[in-house]
Order: C-alpha cells, then sequence, then structure tokens
C-alpha cells in the first residue's frame, strides 16, 4: 500500500547557511492587504512538525513569512541561469518567490520550504513578483494529481489569499491573488550550476556539488564507471538517473509539464513549478500544453528528449570540474534508465506484476496502440483495464501471463476514473471565481488522494 507521511517533530537545519553568501540574496516579502487561508497541506505538514500550528501561525509564517524558530532569518532569493526553450539567459533567478526554510522530515531527508507570489526580488525583471489564485489552484491539483500517481513532485504546502486584483494577458483581468508555499526536497536546479559556470568559479561549484551529494543522497554509479569516485561524477550519475525515471513517470501519467527549461530542472529529479501543464485528452505524442510553444518543442513525445537535453547541459557545466569522459558515459545511461523507468512504472499503473524489461516493453507498446486506435483517454484506459481485466484482442494477447496486483482497493470498482482535464480544472476554478465555493476543489482533493491510495507506492530507482 501507499506509504503516507509519517508525523515527525519540528526540526530546522539551515544547511543553505554555507552556501548562501553566493548562492541567493536576502530578500523582503509583501505586504498583502488580506490573508485568507484556502489550502493547508496538514498530510505534509504533519511529516515536518507542523501540522499543529493554529490558523494565525499558519498565517504568520505563511503569508507573512515570520521566521519558523531556529530557522532562516530572512529569505533568501536563489540565483541561477538557465535554458528557456533553448535559448541561454542569465537574467533569470527567483523572480516572485524565495527560499523560507528548510527543516527535516520523518524520513530524515532535508526539506525546503520555498514560495511563489511573494513579490518582487532582484531578479524580478520588471514583474511583479504575485501569483493569480488561479495559478495556486491549479498548482495544488497538479501536485495532488501527479502525487497520486507515483510522480516525485513538490508538495503544495500552502495557498493564502492576498487580497490584491491582478492583471494578467493569459487570464481575464482583474483576478485575485495568492501566495503559494511549496515543499520540496531542495530547489537547486541545472540552472544553477549553469551559472556557476558563466561566471567561472570551480570553487563554489565544487562547494554545491558536496551540498547536492551530502543533503540529496542517492546510489554510487556502476562499477565499470569511469571515476566513479569523482563527487561530479556521482552527481551526474544520480541526476540522469533521476531525471530518466522523472521523464518516464509524465510519459506514464499521461502529463505535458509545459516549460521544462534547465531553470525548472530540480537536480533531486523532484518536479516542480507548474504553469501551462495539462493532462493528455487522447494518447497524442504530438500534445502541447504551452500556447506559446509554438514549435512543440516541449510536446508529451518529446518530454524525454527535453529531460535528456537538460542533462546533457549539467554535464556541460560540470566539466568546469571534471572531464568530459566520464560526464558522457553517465548522460549516454539516460536512454537505457528511462526504457527500464517506463516499464517499470507502465506496470505499476497497469496493476499487473512485471515479467522484465523486454516483454514489458512490448506491453507498452500495445496499450499505446490501443489507445491510440480506441481515442481512449489514458486515465480511463488505465482504470478500465486494471490488473488486465477488460482486454480483448492484441491487448489481451499482450496481458495473457501477467498477474493482477494491488486490484483490491474500493477505487477499482467505482466508476469513472478521476482525470485532472482541462475541463475539470476550468469547472473547480468557476465555483470559485463566480460564487467563492471552494467544496468542489477540496472535495477533489480528497478523490486524488484517495486515488493515491489505491495505486499505492511507486517503485522508483534508489536515491528517491
Amino acid at each position: 500500500m501507499r506509504a503516507e507521511p509519517q508525523a515527525a517533530d519540528y526540526r530546522p537545519d539551515t544547511a543553505i547557511d554555507a552556501l548562501a553568501d553566493w548562492l541567493g540574496s536576502p530578500v523582503h516579502p509583501a505586504d498583502f492587504p488580506k490573508t485568507e487561508i484556502r489550502f493547508r497541506n496538514d498530510r505534509w505538514a504533519a511529516a515536518v512538525g507542523l501540522a499543529d500550528l493554529s490558523d494565525d501561525q499558519w498565517t504568520a509564517h505563511f503569508a507573512r513569512f515570520e521566521p519558523l524558530e531556529g530557522n532562516l532569518k530572512q529569505p533568501l532569493a536563489l540565483k541561477y541561469h538557465g535554458h528557456q526553450f533553448r535559448n541561454y539567459n542569465p537574467d533569470i533567478g527567483d523572480g516572485r518567490g524565495f527560499l523560507a526554510a528548510q527543516l527535516r522530515g520523518s524520513d530524515g531527508r532535508l526539506l525546503d520550504l520555498g514560495t511563489k507570489g511573494t513579490g518582487p526580488t532582484p531578479y524580478s525583471r520588471n514583474g511583479d513578483g504575485r501569483l493569480t489564485l488561479k495559478g495556486a489552484v491549479r498548482e495544488v491539483l497538479a501536485t495532488e494529481m501527479l502525487e497520486a500517481l507515483g510522480v516525485n513532485t513538490s508538495k503544495t504546502f500552502s495557498v493564502i489569499e492576498t487580497g490584491e486584483q491582478l492583471w494578467r494577458d493569459d487570464e481575464p483581468s482583474p483576478t485575485r491573488s495568492a501566495v503559494m508555499v511549496r515543499l520540496s526536497h531542495s530547489h537547486v536546479r541545472i540552472g544553477t550550476f549553469q551559472r556557476l559556470l558563466a561566471h567561472e568559479e570551480p570553487e563554489q561549484m565544487q562547494a554545491l556539488i558536496g551540498y547536492c551529494l551530502d543533503h540529496f543522497p542517492g546510489p554510487m554509479p556502476p562499477n565499470d564507471a569511469p571515476e566513479r569516485d569523482e563527487p561530479a561524477i556521482i552527481l551526474m550519475h544520480q541526476v540522469v538517473e533521476r531525471m530518466a525515471d522523472l521523464a518516464a513517470s509524465y510519459m506514464t501519467s499521461g502529463f505535458v509539464h509545459g516549460v521544462l527549461n534547465t531553470d525548472n530542472m530540480n537536480v533531486t529529479g523532484e518536479s516542480f513549478d507548474y504553469g501551462p501543464w495539462r493532462w493528455l485528452p487522447t494518447w497524442d505524442p504530438s500534445f502541447t500544453a504551452a500556447y506559446f510553444d509554438h514549435g512543440g518543442l516541449y510536446a508529451f513525445g518529446r518530454q524525454p528528449e527535453a529531460l535528456h537535453w537538460n542533462c546533457g547541459q549539467l554535464a556541460v557545466a560540470l566539466r568546469l570540474v571534471a572531464d568530459s569522459d566520464p560526464l558522457i558515459a553517465a548522460l549516454n545511461r539516460y536512454g537505457e534508465l528511462y526504457m527500464e523507468a517506463v516499464a517499470r512504472r507502465w506496470c505499476w499503473r497497469l496493476g499487473v506484476e512485471p515479467r522484465g524489461t523486454e516483454a514489458d516493453t512490448q506491453l507498452v507498446a500495445v496499450c499505446e496502440k490501443s489507445m491510440r486506435e480506441q481515442n481512449a483517454q489514458p486515465d480511463a484506459f488505465f482504470f478500465a483495464h486494471r490488473g488486465g481485466r477488460g482486454a480483448d484482442g492484441e491487448l489481451a494477447e499482450a496481458l495473457a501471463g501477467y498477474e493482477a496486483v494491488g486490484t483490491e482497493h474500493s477505487y477499482w470498482q467505482g466508476d469513472p476514473a478521476q482525470t485532472m482535464l482541462v475541463d475539470d480544472v476550468e469547472a473547480i476554478w468557476a465555483a470559485i471565481d463566480e460564487g467563492d465555493d471552494w467544496r468542489p476543489f477540496h472535495a477533489k482533493v480528497s478523490e486524488l488522494r484517495e486515488m493515491g491510495s489505491a495505486h499505492g507506492e511507486a517503485p522508483r530507482p534508489a536515491g528517491q
């Protein structure tokens, strides 16, 4: 069954202090005219010892950003560069958010509390630093759905409405505002390393590598990997493995992130920063989420390529402190790791026991073909064929010999499958926008968590 977050004591640990002088800039949060809690994730708050905060305390820490006890005295807007749609941009960084706190989770891992919508920073590029309430609602829905589908994702920790009227080109305006807090294992991006390369700062690069290895533990490279004991090489292997699994999780989930730039790639392999995301209405590799992605660079079927390309940019950055050949050797593992992860995750979502990468890969191909021929919505397809049920023809033949697992939960006997299509999201938002009715939103969160319980814990590579 699913491994639920376990209750823990509050344990602050500001490990970032060792890097703070050059990794970020101290900033001050905006002063909001209103603070009304709309979502507090007590499920994950319990895992970091914060579930017992009163609503007043919650607002103090996650709207006014009064420091948590023993934690960062001042928020830190992080510095980074990045490739945005394959164009290098040195003029980015935390433009409407910051690192607010660090603490240990119930599993002992270091966790960050980062924000979105907390006002301008030195990296805002003339933006207002705010977040729309709809954007915050969409991020809750995205992270809850992804978590239920076994994706390694940030968790939306808090949403507080802030009482401002915002003007946006891509939303009917004026629109309501919010400040959001997300919980994740890190905010160190591939773009963080790219900035250190651009500034030619090898000492800081080595320090950042050490920070990642100390606080985001993972497996050692294969025994035959060249220079496998070098810190930069170890990190490269770990990031490649995590990114391959992340790409596989997107494909298995039918999810389109929309903006897979290097500044949106966390070296823990944790998906975050949800803007123009979509779930597939049908199995279509060319489906694109972002209206501004005119060339389909980050279309559904190109996401594995995008994450591989981003890993390549990390390898380029790490050449500041490591040789090329072992970095390339690590990068070249991506394809095989990705195929293994797809097979592993596909069987998990379909509710069948894996039979080996070759057989499982053939099963994936038949399922994809079946979805295309039936014009099936992927969530409905996986639900209908959970444990191999309801299959006929070529699909039944491909599933012959597979043993059903994890089909006992009452969710699989219900109907219909949970989805997160654009119409689902718009209906939830319309209830909030037109009548301030939050019941459909909270009901959806509860339903997604029930679906997550039915799926159980997703299989992941070591180090996640």
